[in-house]
């Protein structure tokens, strides 16, 4: 018992930063940090009560000045978004790129419809979340499949949301030091898009901060003994057409 619990503070005290650097539209990639908010530091947001859990920034600056492209997607196309531990890693020279694989946790994508996806300014957006992929029944991880492949995440932009600008927001959670809370690792950049073709449904929303509390049983988890056998994502239920 003692060396498992030597060798669980050694896990948890390792870095396991990561940035969503790239977007891709339908398996054609938009050119590294196109469009995306990204930081100059590759660090998690631990507190789950800060304006930095909606797009980062605070402990990790953003890239200044913030970028002026725009992604266009149509509504239903499938997009991937790609991450990496730092701006210029690779895993051909990284064993932790695109993320520590020993950091367990879950996968997310959010959107946010804005009036301008140049605004910089994104406190009170609403936001709604169109994937995740946390442990599944054979007990591995969302992190775990996107670290096999070479930190893309494939997942598909709703068919029947209106059309107009949005902010996507890639999230990763990393828990081996989430058995007290502060400790589960957030990690998250925001693309800017603009959707054609959509729809006319209006998902149920969330904020952030808000979504998230420090007592969720998937923000304060006991990631290494006992083995779990379930976890419960943080955040509302999956948006579906």
């Amino acid at each position: 018992m003692k060396v498992f619990l030597v060798t669980c503070s050694v896990l948890a005290s390792a870095s396991a930063h990561t940035i969503f650097t790239q977007l891709w539209v339908n398996g054609v990639a938009q050119g590294a940090t196109k469009g995306i908010r990204v930081p100059t530091y590759d660090g998690p947001i631990t507190d789950v009560t800060s304006n930095d859990v909606i797009c980062n920034g605070g402990p990790n600056p953003l890239r200044t000045p913030l970028p002026t492209d725009i992604i266009n997607v149509k509504a239903g196309d499938k997009l991937t978004a790609e991450w990496h531990h730092t701006l210029d890693s690779t895993q051909a020279t990284d064993n932790a790129d695109p993320i520590d694989p020993g950091h367990l946790g879950p996968t997310m994508i959010y959107l946010a419809k804005v009036d301008n996806a140049l605004t910089a300014t994104v406190t009170g957006l609403k936001w709604f979340k169109i994937f995740e992929d946390g442990m599944d029944s054979s007990g591995k991880w969302g992190v775990t499949r996107l670290y096999n492949n070479k930190g893309k995440l494939d997942f598909t932009f709703p068919s029947c949301v209106p059309s107009g600008q949005y902010l996507l927001r890639a999230e990763i959670i990393a828990l081996h030091g989430a058995a007290n809370y502060p400790g589960a690792q957030l990690y998250m950049e925001c693309a800017q898009l603009n959707v054609t073709g959509g729809g006319s449904t209006n998902p149920p929303t969330v904020s952030f901060p808000g979504a998230y509390k420090g007592t969720d049983p998937g923000i304060k988890f006991q990631l290494y003994y006992p083995t779990p056998t379930t976890y419960v994502v943080p955040g509302p239920t999956v948006f579906k057409c």
